[in-house]
């Protein structure tokens, strides 16, 4: 029976598999010294040959991002890792119908675990990084063990191995270590995109031009979208210029894709509501008197503060029984249009016709829309008409590069919601949830893998209350102790993932007692995972290397402090399914068992099981099916497995951990 791998995909392999479709005999296997299997190989002096006309090597000159430690960056991201994600049911809200995921732990070894699952389907990604102002701690990935140790000894590292460290601006490799830093995390996340998804990272002017290189070598010059620059209000500092913006740095998965198939971003337009609300109110006060309503809406218009986003639409200021509209020009674009007779309405007479001719060359069109009530006359037919342009028809605008929010209106609802400031400079929700709206559909997944205050959550369960979406969230939080001296520490939070979790049971229940469209199945739980070390047994991984001594031992491979439900969601992680899928728990023939969506996988980790119990797993033809090593009554029950599900469901993978 073949047993599961139950570590994450290497990815040099991967990509080996890649270049042989593409040059097959530029690759062959050959035995890893190590481990003694045999792995897929570059023959890179083939490569070279067919290649020939397009390689750049030794000291030639050429344009790349170079740093010290680019090399250890990659094969950081390529390399397996035997880890886990274990369900927290007790710290998560509820666990058992959320489609939502909040994994705590290193976001590199998260990215890892998920990839499988994940691969191409993450619509949009959102993520804060460290800025590295000097006064940030960002990750540090070891490579080796000695590594680890000098950084234990030169305090870098705690005793207990925690990986954020200082990364003061005096330090020799101060952009090295935050590339390092990134780079591998963006390699990631990149292939979690779909074709017309993009990524979103925020940073200010530190870093913002070595991001703008490292995301052209990883995402592709040709994908980058913009520099959205966000002016957040000015700060008190001391330096010759006040910098008050930070950039959203956006590139595209394919903008080729997102061309050919004619997608756009489009972002709703600020203030509208309150306009159709101010039309509603005159609708009640004057009924079918357009006139007076028009009026009306004028003089509130002009009463709105200069900087009232509905101020902007005030050219929408005529009103008839369809709303609000714009009397827009009805001449022919650049000259030399037609010029035929429209009568007035009201005083019958010729009206005056545009020096450019009308915008239709049909008059019998033209009479369509004067019936249909689409064209805006004068008092009399000494003026021009105009075409009528409603609001409701252009509510949406491509969106800026350039916008302003003040970033303590953030903090400040923050604030109310959490009781203190538990938080510096946390994103502002209200922005995040415009770019959710302005690129994403229902079911859409959204990724965040430094949560922090959780910005990204609060903004999805908005979004999808405003519009009836059912779009899902992954967080990922390094498990990062709360400083003894902050205000989170001092309220009752130990970490920051306890932190980030409360942020969002408090919003989810602030967006439900809030207006909620129908649509939308309320969805504002998480079912929480945390990264942790494999489930196995190290012999699981070197069978080779068993002993005679090892072999009673090495009867049970799984490690004595795991659960059965480790056991099912790292074989969820090695399978790539859904980490959030329904899973049901029954008692068959005395044996506990697992059900993942009804059929999509069904897991037994017992010991003991017969070939009843085989046959009746059987009879629910699920598409997979595992069992322990060594969870069978007798070798003869574990050699018939395969052929009973051969025979009751012959479309089921049969596997063993």
């Amino acid at each position: 029976m073949e047993k599961l791998r139950m570590h994450s995909p290497d990815l040099s392999q991967d990509n080996i598999a890649k270049i042989r479709e593409l040059f097959p005999g530029c690759v062959t296997e050959a035995r890893d010294e190590a481990t003694g299997t045999l792995r897929l190989v570059v023959d890179f002096d083939q490569l070279r040959q067919e290649l020939s006309d397009s390689i750049v090597e030794g000291p030639q000159e050429r344009y790349q991002l170079n740093w010290p430690g680019k090399r250890e960056a990659l094969a950081l991201a390529n390399a397996p890792i035997n880890k886990s994600l274990r369900p927290i049911p007790d710290e998560s809200l509820q666990f058992d119908t959320t489609e939502n995921l909040f994994i705590e732990g290193d976001n590199l070894e998260a990215l890892k675990l998920i990839r499988d699952t994940y691969l191409g389907q993450i619509k949009l990604i959102y993520v804060d990084p460290p800025y590295n102002t000097g006064n940030d701690f960002i990750y540090r990935d070891s490579f080796a063990t000695d590594q680890v140790m000098q950084e234990i000894a030169s305090g870098e590292r705690s005793e207990e191995g925690a990986r954020l460290v200082a990364n003061p601006e005096g330090n020799g490799r101060f952009h090295s270590n935050w590339l390092t830093m990134i780079a591998p995390r963006l390699r990631l996340a990149k292939n979690l995109l779909t074709r017309d998804g993009a990524i979103f990272v925020s940073c200010d002017e530190g870093e913002q031009p070595r991001l703008r290189l490292i995301m052209d070598e990883i995402f592709g010059q040709s994908n980058f979208v913009a520099d959205m620059v966000w002016a957040a209000g000015r700060k008190n500092d001391s330096r010759l210029v006040s910098v008050s913006h930070e950039y959203i740095v956006c590139y595209a998965r394919d903008s080729v894709y997102l061309r050919e198939n004619g997608v756009t971003w489009r972002q709703r337009k600020k203030g509208l509501d309150e306009i159709y609300a101010q039309y509603a109110r005159l609708k009640r006060q004057h009924g079918a008197d357009y006139r007076a309503m028009t009026v009306g809406l004028k003089e509130w218009y002009r009463d709105l503060a200069d900087g009232n986003p509905s101020k902007a639409h005030k050219h929408y200021s005529n009103v008839d029984r369809r709303g609000v509209y714009f009397a827009a020009d009805i001449s022919w674009p650049g000259g030399g249009g037609p010029k035929y007779e429209v009568l007035h309405p009201s005083t019958g007479k010729p009206v005056k016709v545009p020096a450019r001719g009308w915008m239709t060359p049909d008059p019998k069109k033209m009479a369509d829309w004067i019936k249909d009530d689409r064209v805006h006359f004068g008092d009399d037919e000494n003026s021009v008409p105009c075409i009528k342009k409603y609001l409701k028809d252009s509510e949406f605008q491509t969106p800026y590069s350039v916008f302003y929010q003040d970033g303590r209106a953030a903090s400040k609802r923050l604030r109310a919601l959490m009781g203190g400031d538990l938080f510096d400079f946390p994103k502002d929700e209200l922005v995040l949830q415009e770019v959710i709206e302005m690129m994403t559909e229902d079911k859409d997944i959204i990724l965040d893998f430094f949560a922090g205050s959780s910005t990204t959550a609060h903004s999805v369960m908005l979004q999808n209350a405003k519009d009836g979406g059912n779009r899902k969230f992954i967080l990922v939080q390094l498990d990062e102790a709360a400083d003894e001296k902050s205000a989170a520490f001092k309220t009752g939070f130990k970490t920051i993932p306890e932190v980030s979790r409360e942020r969002i049971r408090r919003a989810g229940r602030q967006v439900i007692d809030g207006d909620c469209h129908a649509s939308w199945n309320r969805d504002v739980g998480f079912r929480v995972l945390k990264v942790d070390s494999s489930n196995m047994k190290d012999i699981y991984y070197r069978p080779d290397e068993l002993s005679q001594g090892d072999l009673l031992e090495a009867v049970d491979n799984v490690k004595p402090d795991r659960a059965p439900e480790d056991l099912l969601f790292q074989v969820l992680v090695d399978w790539g399914v859904d980490l959030t899928l329904p899973i049901r728990r029954e008692s068959l023939h005395g044996k506990t068992v697992f059900f993942v969506d009804d059929n999509a996988l069904v897991a037994c980790f017992d010991t003991g099981i017969t070939e009843e119990l085989v046959k009746e797993l059987a009879k629910h033809e699920p598409l997979r099916v595992v069992f322990r090593d060594n969870g069978f009554a007798s070798d003869a029950v574990k050699i018939n497995v395969e052929q009973i599900f051969r025979q009751l469901s012959p479309s089921t993978e049969v596997r063993a951990l």
